[in-house]
């Protein structure tokens, strides 16, 4: 059975509770419909052959009949015998002659049908039409059936200007008479996000919880979710979220090597902690210890020393930190950049900032479909992916600078900014110390109304707030108590991070002494090696950054999870589905 969300009021849970309640009994009396029309016998009904469970029936469509997807009828279809393959997602009798069900493929496209008794060819008998209108939701079907326009526009499907009239229908995949979860909850917004079943929303979930109780389903928990993985990912949501994560990915690629940058796949499997780190996954290797690479950095410089000049690489990114909060998976999604420098550093910044505002603007202009149709192609623009989210999650447009007006601050000078215009809380804020998250958001606020962009560049962290392999600025610029800065940067979105680079060091003796200066051993395993790459050749100034494709596609999108942006989350307490 489904699972509400704990609305944290008294009148969401009512409402809540009262929604549930009426789901399990439309639930229960479509299951006793369901089980009064598989008790019929049909023998001697003239209509046999042109509908039932197509795992007992032989029963062939008409040869002339146009094999098509929901999304590709159009006007050239009118009036013709088509065939669609499509989940069954309503249904409902009429009259004892006729009734009508909604049939949906392809994320949010549906159609309506309509089956009316005939006696003329292809027979449809009263029988049939009953047990059409019976078959449990999101059923797999395969209908045959003319296009026709209706008298009005059908406003409760996307194709609102035509209908099948259907001849023949058959169930190739039965659902379950009672779902887990019906489409109507998959389809709302998610206000419980812990993976804790006994876990009480914050205000701003128990208020998502009692606006979802206004609505026509119950919401659902996220854990709820995962345990019906289908249904949530046949929700239209799910489906737009899915389909910008491909497009983000082909951005990226497509950006890089218009560039001469060159893919790469660095491992997985590495055989000691990365980064010199302790939050790593370890497992056992062949009686040895083995451990998940948590970034990819070690190998994008390693095809640096090897002359690749320019890489990139998109890969799984693990991290064992127990950190259960919106923003963070031990699995996720890299997108990974390193360049040789010529001059100065800006020119990774350059490049990497090009790339996320490619992205970004590129998602927003349209949806690039390859090998389809142009009518499919005119369908699929991301603008309508965007707007099936925001149907759902709500989010104000996104606030990209004008070319060649893109914001870059400084560590120091976001600070300053944070203390004069920011909440009286991050008054103290130093130049010196790392950024917490909720200045990090706070500042993204106060520069969305500074500089009317939700993206924009942090420049020259502190080394304090930076790895040993961040290179220090060679004008000897220091903040706060003769701190040093870096060339390292973060850049935000909706003021949350979504990439973090620099450029690197690459001079052996340099980097040795900030090994020893971060308190990690020069001679310990997987730093030795690394080491010994700028030891054993000449390597030229690089830089890059990675990118959370998770992070992008949920800030983006303004989710409130970026758990929601994942194919299948990871989390401290999730390892399934």
């Amino acid at each position: 059975m489904e699972e509400s969300s704990a609305p944290t009021s008294k009148k969401g849970a009512k409402k809540a509770e009262a929604k549930a309640k009426k789901e399990a009994l439309k639930a229960q009396r479509a299951a006793e419909l369901a089980a009064a029309a598989a008790a019929v016998n049909l023998e001697d009904d003239p209509a046999k052959d042109n509908y039932g469970d197509r795992r007992t029936t032989t029963a062939a469509f008409s040869q002339d009949a146009e094999e098509v997807e929901i999304h590709s009828l159009d006007e050239t279809h009118n009036g013709k015998t088509v065939v669609v393959r499509a989940w069954l997602q309503k249904s409902r009798v009429q009259s004892a002659k006729m009734g009508f069900v909604e049939l949906r493929k392809g994320g949010n496209w549906d159609i309506q049908g309509v089956i009316m008794a005939s006696e003329e060819e292809p027979v449809v008998s009263r029988r049939m039409v009953k047990w059409v209108a019976s078959i449990n939701p999101e059923s797999f079907v395969a209908v045959e059936a003319k296009v026709k326009q209706p008298l009005e526009p059908v406003k409760s499907c996307r194709v609102s200007g035509f209908e099948l009239h259907i001849t023949k229908c058959f169930v190739l995949a039965p659902a379950p008479a009672v779902l887990g979860m019906t489409m109507g909850t998959a389809s709302q917004p998610i206000v419980n996000f812990s993976d804790d079943s006994d876990h009480v929303g914050d205000v701003e979930a128990g208020k998502a919880a009692e606006a979802a109780a206004e609505s026509t389903a119950p919401a659902a928990s996220m854990l709820t979710h995962l345990d019906n993985i289908a249904m949530h990912k046949r929700a239209p949501v799910q489906q737009a979220i899915a389909d910008i994560r491909i497009e983000v990915k082909r951005l990226f690629r497509s950006y890089l090597e218009s560039r001469r940058f060159k893919e790469f796949e660095p491992p997985c499997l590495i055989g000691a902690a990365s980064e010199g780190g302790g939050n790593v996954f370890r497992l056992a290797y062949f009686g040895e210890e083995a451990f998940l690479a948590q970034s990819p950095q070690f190998y994008k410089q390693f095809e640096i020393a090897g002359g690749r000049e320019r890489v990139f690489s998109i890969g799984p990114v693990f991290r064992a930190e127990n950190s259960n909060t919106p923003r963070h998976m031990t699995e996720f999604t890299g997108l990974d950049v390193e360049m040789e420098i010529k001059d100065s550093y800006t020119e990774v910044l350059s490049t990497l900032e090009g790339v996320l505002l490619f992205i970004f603007r590129g998602i927003q202009d349209s949806f690039r479909v390859h090998g389809l149709t142009k009518h499919a192609a005119d369908a699929e623009r991301c603008a309508d992916k965007i707007d099936t989210v925001r149907s759902v999650y709500h989010s104000e447009p996104l606030l990209l600078p004008e070319a060649g007006k893109e914001v870059r601050l400084t560590f120091a000078e976001a600070q300053k900014l944070l203390r004069e215009e920011g909440p009286p809380e991050f008054s103290n804020v130093r130049d010196d110390e790392d950024m917490s998250t909720p200045q990090e958001k706070a500042l993204g606020q106060v520069v969305r109304a500074k500089y009317k962009t939700d993206f924009y560049v942090i420049d020259k962290f502190p080394e304090t707030a930076r790895p040993f392999y961040a290179k220090i600025d060679d004008a000897g610029t220091t903040v706060g108590e003769g701190v040093r800065v870096t060339n390292a940067f973060d850049m935000f979105l909706r003021g949350q991070e979504v990439l973090s680079g620099g450029q690197r060091t690459h001079d052996a003796a340099e980097l040795e002494g900030r090994l020893r200066a971060k308190g990690v051993d020069p001679k310990s395993a997987g730093i030795k090696e690394y080491l010994a790459t700028f030891q054993q050749v000449g390597v030229p100034p690089h830089g890059g950054g990675g990118i959370g494709l998770d992070r992008v596609v949920a800030w983006f999108l303004g989710l409130p999870s970026v758990h929601l942006a994942a194919y299948y989350p990871r989390t401290p307490k999730r390892l399934l589905p």
